[in-house]
This record gives structure tokens, sequence and C-alpha cells, in this order.
């Protein structure tokens, strides 16, 4: 959609008495929904909108960054924001604790944990910042293992207000994802399964070569307090018939 377009569209918007950023959103979802705006189509800048509709830069960032978090747009650093692609949307019930499947096959499970620690969200982590996480955030990189087998990579990050203690355990004992239901028991989840490539260490993690296809499941989970966290979950195409 291009700039006059869009200006032509958020004049028309039926409900005026929505805040602006609200308008900016309706435009870009009804664009989307009726087939106007295509996946990877870039929509105009903020700059842009910004002369072209006399707002301020923070009401068309807030937009953009609520649209980015409900996986409608994807902004890319220094290049632009788009349209996202159509991602396949999963229920919270239907994403289990790797732990769980992988004993009740009888086999043993195991979990390597690379590091877990405190972080700066940096500036170009604007996929972290679009679902609210931003500051000081807890991370931790764990490998989940099938029988001794590398099975599953976790990457995951972590609101410390939900989690104040997920510092000090020990996850080859408990999973984080069996502790935070415990102290930040969930009651919704978003998730989006796509297939990706692996980068080169992460394919070294789970002993697979980099042109193997991967499964990515980025997932995230909110507790009656707000948001839990936020975790991408990879395992190899081979290692799905483990």
């Amino acid at each position: 959609m291009d700039i006059e377009a869009f200006t032509h569209a958020y004049q028309n918007v039926a409900t005026h008495s929505d805040p602006a950023y609200r308008r900016i959103m309706r435009v870009l979802q009804e664009g989307i929904h009726d087939g106007t705006c295509s996946p990877g189509e870039p929509v105009p800048s903020e700059n842009e909108l910004v002369d072209a509709l006399g707002l301020s830069r923070m009401t068309i960032n807030r937009a953009y960054r609520e649209l980015s978090s409900l996986g409608m747009l994807k902004r890319v650093r220094g290049v632009g924001t788009f349209i996202a692609d159509a991602k396949t949307p999963t229920s919270l019930v239907e994403i289990r604790n790797i732990a769980d499947e992988i004993h009740e096959r009888g086999h043993a499970h195991r979990t390597e944990v690379l590091f877990q620690r405190a972080e700066v969200v940096e500036d170009d982590a604007e996929w972290l910042e679009a679902d609210g996480l931003s500051g000081t955030v807890y991370h931790s990189l764990v490998v989940h293992y099938d029988n001794g087998v590398p099975l599953q990579l976790e990457d995951r990050y972590v609101a410390p207000d939900a989690a104040p203690d997920y510092l000090s355990q020990d996850f080859t004992v408990t999973t984080p994802n069996d502790y935070l239901t415990q102290v930040a028991p969930l009651t919704r989840g978003r998730h989006e399964v796509e297939a990706v490539l692996g980068n080169e260490a992460e394919c070294e993690l789970l002993g697979i070569d980099v042109a193997e296809p991967c499964l990515m499941v980025r997932r995230r989970t909110w507790s009656r307090d707000g948001l839990v966290s936020l975790a991408r979950l990879i395992q190899g195409s081979s290692q799905m018939r483990v």
C-alpha cells in the first residue's frame, strides 16, 4: 500500500473516535483481510506517515509495534516494515512439555543448559519490544535430549516480574516450561509454526546439517498479570522422526 492509498484509507476509516494509532492499525488490518496488502509488501515508513498524516512518530510507532506483536507486520531494522507472511497459529494446549512427550514414549529426557542470564534488550531486538519485553530480561538457551540425542533447541526470554527467581532454577532437574507454569499459571498463548533453516550455531547444537529444514515454533505465553515469556523452539526435520 503506497502512501497515497494509505492516506486516503486513513481519512475514510469509519470509527474516527478511535485513537489515531488504532485508526492506523485498522487501515492495515482491513487491507490485509481484503487482500489489498500482500505478504512481503512494504508499508509506508514512519517518516512518510508523519509528513502525510501530521501525527507524531510515537503514535505511528505504537501502531506498527502492536501490529508486529499480532504477527501482521514484520519490521526489519535499517530496511523497512513489511506485511508479514501468514503463519500457522496453534492453541496453547497443542504445545506440550517436551520432557513429558519423551517420557511417554519410554525414552530418557536430559537437558543441557547452555546459559541462563540477565540481558538488556538491544536496540535491534524489535521483535522482543513489539511483544512488550524491554529493558532487562531473563534469557535461557537449552538443548533437550531424547535418549542422548539432541532433539530440540529452546531459546527463551522471560519477563523478570513474572518469574523473579528464574535465573536460580536448575533446568537440568525441571524444564523452563514446567517452572513457569507453576509460578505464573498460563492464561493464554499464541504460537506460530513455520519451516526455517537454522543458523550454523543452532544446527551444530542440534547435530544436524545446515541445509536441513527445521520446524520452528515461536511461542508467546501470558498469565493473568501479563506477558510471561517468548520462546523459539527449533527441531530438525530428521529429529521429528526420533
